[in-house]
């Protein structure tokens, strides 16, 4: 029996391309790749943007320290860091940027002078923004 190239039909007589069916199921699977992807990074952007936040407290602690040294005592709020307040004789330039006064999630830090662990306490609210929580939600202040 004599066999050529083009008269071969194959299984499906024909046919040629995907099924529908076919075609659904590899769409299918792409988006449970991609959902697990897509979570995967979102958890390490959080992740890093976390620890971001605690390496800022460190770093706004520094320019509080700094302005004490300067004028005898922490500022009354974080944003005498960055303009010079009527009561700091000695204030020589911004010691922070408007910029450091936010957390890498777009939140306020929380400031307290007095502060409860010294002479004053700053605090990273985490992704919410908000005080308590767990994980990137947690807090984090400079005493810690």
């Amino acid at each position: 029996m004599k066999y050529s190239f083009s008269s071969y039909r194959g299984v499906r007589g024909g046919q040629q391309g995907f099924s529908l069916l076919e075609m659904l199921a590899v769409i299918v699977l792409i988006g449970i790749v991609a959902g697990i992807v897509v979570n995967q990074v979102g958890k390490n952007v959080d992740k890093g943007k976390w620890n971001s936040g605690k390496a800022q407290v460190a770093k706004l602690a520094m320019s509080i320290e700094s302005y004490a040294l300067d004028n005898g005592g922490p500022p009354d709020k974080l944003e005498d860091l960055v303009t010079k307040p009527a009561n700091a004789p000695n204030w020589k330039s911004g010691y922070a940027k408007e910029s450091d006064l936010k957390s890498p999630f777009g939140n306020a830090f929380g400031y307290k002078k007095p502060g409860e662990h010294g002479d004053f306490d700053l605090i990273f609210y985490g992704k919410d923004g908000k005080p308590g929580g767990e994980e990137y939600n947690g807090d984090f202040g400079n005493w810690q």
